[in-house]
This record gives structure tokens, C-alpha cells and sequence, in this order.
């Protein structure tokens, strides 16, 4: 395949790395990540007034309607910037299954405001004890014209702020709902959690939670495949966070190699590092060529030939290996929170466990070879 970006995506790697750059500032972020919210709502609403939010969302709707990949170069932008804005969580969790298996009543609801940067969604997928969002412990049943919810989601990025949280719940045996759930229902209380990369997420614990009967997401038929259509885009959306997140740090390191000096000497210079940045190189490659070929299939509506979980895998333990062979080559000022890499240390630990580690990659594409095993 042809891995160059259309000239569509490349006007809005653009935009986006001049938005970012300008405001999401070493400064601004050490004031973001001392407020109550953690969310820099400026600069979400400011890509939502650059079109930026809609990429993916159809144009009836305010988007721009060029897909999946389009987000994902966007997504790379924010990892490189380690922008705290929720897009994975409105749009990878929450937006783009609206816009696929939403009806008409719900897409002119949240759309038109998800793109103008209005409005955050986000999705619960993951249960303590269960890491696949498609077979969830949280139950949902029938309460006249609507329905009743009991169950736990942990680590919900954005909840506190989100209008809507997608929430898959078994309805039987054979039936799983998706359901659109308003975090100020009765029956929902949001407990905060602190991440690692200082995120603000959200444990949601729902008690006989109610839900309008006109916010089930698609029907109950489609809840399985809808539940794992949401959790492949949302993998894939995290691993190009990724890809921004070490690419940039790794970028920083050999800007500082280049210039520290050490026995008369910069220290880029020196057999040890060259092979350290070197080996973090190989990995930033093929992180990118993994979560690239994913999104690519995933835009196309190409069936799962294991590419979400080889994709995830690179992440989770590629990211590991550059974020730490990226600190060490820094020495202690790695470590200094008043040096920029510190974030990008903790962003990529974050995301290297979101929606499980390189372990549970692994272990998934093994369950998929062994049901299917090539001819």
C-alpha cells in the first residue's frame, strides 16, 4: 500500500501542528494539569472552530467526512504535543459509533456540537476483571419505555465532562446493548481516578442507572459487533497517540544528544547512544507501519486480519522501550518536571497499558490464529 498521506491529510497535519504548537505550550500544559478539570478546553474549542474535530464525521453534521485516517493523523498531532483535549474519548469512544450506527434523532443531537467543540462523549469499555469490552459484566434490563443499568466502568476518560457515556451492557445471554448514558441520571455516581500521565478519568458506578429507551445505540442484535467496532477504533486511536507521543520524545532526544557535551564531546557522538536512539528508531518505525496499516484497514472496512492487535502490541511494548530509552539518554534532566520529556514519559506508560498491555495483544492474536489458522 502507498503509506504517503493524501494532500487532504497533510493540510491537516499541518493545521493541527500549528494549532498545537502555539497553544499547547510547556507553560499552558503545567496550568492544565493544576486545574479541577484537567481539559484544556480552549484548545479543544479551537479545533473544533478550525473543522478539525469533524474530520471524520459525516458533513451533514458539520464534519468533513474524509474517515477514519484522516482522524488518525490528528490523533498523531495530539500525541506529539501531549495535548490534554478529549478526541480519542469524543470520537474514538464516543462520536464515530454515533455516526456509524446512530439514528437520525441522535446524530443531529450530538454531532453538530461534537464538531464545533462543543460537547465531549466518551465510552466505558473497560471492568475491572474483564478486559473485553464486548463481553461486559455490567447488566442492563428492560423498565418500560426504558432501562435500568447495574454495573461498574473503570479508567472513563473524560466523564466528568461528557454529556453522553457509551456503555455496553448485557441485556441476556445472546443480546448486549449499547447504551447512551447521561452521567447526571439517577442511579450513576462518577468516582475520579488520577492516571499516570495525570489524565482525569472516572470509575462509573451505575445502581439501577436509568436510560431513555430512545438511547440505545443501534439494537440489541448489533450490540456485540457495535461494542468491538468502538473497541478497535479506540485501540487504534490510542496507538497513533502513541506514534505522536515517541516520535516527538525521541525527536527532543536527539536534539538534546546533539547538543550536550560530555568529555569534550556531544554525547550523540558516542557508539553506546547511537545504538540506544537507534534501536528506539527501528521501534518508532514499526509502530508507525503497524498502527498505519490497521487504521488503513479498519478506514477501508476491511475485515480483522489481527492488524488491531499486532498494532497494539507495537505500541504498548515499542512505547515502553522508546520512553525509557528516551529518559535514560536525557540522564536525570529526563526526570525534571520542569524539562518538557517528563510528560512524554508518562504518556507513553499510560497508553501502553490502555485497553490492555502488550501481553494481552499477544494473547488475543494467538486466540485468532488458533480459531482461524492460515491456509
Amino acid at each position: 500500500m502507498d503509506w504517503s498521506y493524501t494532500e487532504e491529510q497533510q493540510e491537516i497535519r499541518q493545521l493541527a501542528r500549528k494549532i498545537l504548537e502555539d497553544l499547547a505550550t510547556h507553560e499552558r500544559l503545567r496550568e492544565i494539569e493544576s486545574s479541577e478539570t484537567g481539559i484544556d478546553a480552549e484548545l479543544y474549542a479551537e479545533l473544533g472552530r478550525s473543522n478539525l474535530l469533524g474530520v471524520a464525521i459525516e458533513e451533514t453534521f458539520g464534519g468533513s467526512e474524509m474517515g477514519f485516517l484522516s482522524l488518525c493523523v490528528l490523533l498523531q498531532e495530539i500525541g506529539r504535543t501531549v495535548a490534554p483535549v478529549p478526541i480519542v474519548a469524543s470520537l474514538g469512544l464516543g462520536g464515530l459509533a454515533i455516526s456509524e450506527f446512530g439514528s437520525d434523532a441522535q446524530k443531529q443531537r450530538w454531532l453538530p456540537g461534537l464538531t464545533r467543540g462543543e460537547v465531549i462523549l466518551t465510552a466505558g469499555l473497560i471492568e475491572a476483571g474483564s478486559d473485553d469490552p464486548a463481553r461486559p459484566r455490567t447488566a442492563a434490563r428492560r423498565d418500560g419505555d426504558g432501562w435500568r443499568l447495574d454495573g461498574c466502568k473503570i479508567c472513563v476518560p473524560a466523564a466528568h465532562l461528557a454529556e453522553r457515556i457509551l456503555v455496553p451492557a448485557r441485556v441476556s445471554d445472546t443480546e448486549l446493548g449499547v447504551f447512551l448514558l447521561d452521567p447526571s441520571a439517577s442511579g450513576v455516581e462518577l468516582q475520579p481516578q488520577l492516571t499516570t500521565n495525570r489524565e482525569r478519568h472516572s470509575q462509573v458506578e451505575l445502581a439501577n442507572a436509568w436510560v431513555d429507551g430512545d438511547d440505545l445505540l443501534g439494537d440489541l442484535s448489533l450490540g456485540t459487533a457495535i461494542s468491538r467496532w468502538i473497541a478497535d477504533r479506540a485501540t487504534i486511536a490510542y496507538c497513533m497517540l502513541q506514534l505522536g507521543v515517541s516520535e516527538r520524545a525521541l525527536e527532543m532526544t536527539a536534539e538534546y544528544a546533539g547538543s550536550r557535551q560530555q568529555f569534550g564531546r556531544p554525547i550523540g557522538s558516542f557508539q553506546a547512544v547511537h545504538i540506544r536512539a537507534g534501536d528506539a528508531y527501528i521501534d518508532v518505525e514499526a509502530m508507525r507501519l503497524t498502527a498505519l496499516h490497521a487504521a488503513w484497514r479498519l478506514h477501508e472496512s476491511l475485515p480483522d486480519d489481527g492488524s488491531v492487535a499486532i498494532a497494539k502490541f507495537w505500541a504498548a511494548d515499542g512505547g515502553h522501550r522508546v520512553g525509557y530509552a528516551c529518559q535514560h539518554l536525557h540522564g536525570g534532566i529526563g526526570i525534571d518536571v520542569d524539562y518538557p520529556l517528563h510528560r512524554y514519559y508518562l504518556w507513553a506508560k499510560q497508553l501502553e497499558l490502555t485497553l490492555g498491555s502488550a501481553a494481552v495483544a499477544l494473547t488475543r492474536l494467538g486466540e485468532e490464529m488458533a480459531r482461524e489458522p492460515a491456509a
